[in-house]
């Protein structure tokens, strides 16, 4: 379910989001979902979902916006990286 959201910009803010209203609106849109992604409160697929554009799309976006297109944690980094020595000595890579 979506919903309408109103939001006033003064004139200067709205000139550098853009030429148009609704130019303006899909910078205010993308900025919003791109910083949900950054936080991981959603996913790469649902930002993509959401924005209506596909993954690449987004990971020229996100390179526009700063947000990492891979973000793990250390522990997540080390438990990868474990699973893929497993693997290797299970001769399933060289």
């Amino acid at each position: 379910m979506n919903k309408k959201l109103e939001i006033e910009f003064p004139e200067e803010i709205l000139r550098h989001l853009g030429k148009t209203d609704k130019e303006a609106v899909r910078k205010v849109k993308q900025s919003a979902v791109l910083e949900l992604l950054r936080k991981h409160k959603i996913s790469q697929g649902k930002a993509s979902e959401f924005l209506g554009i596909n993954r690449n799309s987004l990971f020229d976006l996100m390179a526009k916006y700063n947000v990492p297109t891979f973000d793990l944690s250390s522990e997540e980094l080390e438990q990868e990286l474990s699973t893929l020595k497993s693997f290797r000595k299970k001769g399933h890579y060289k």
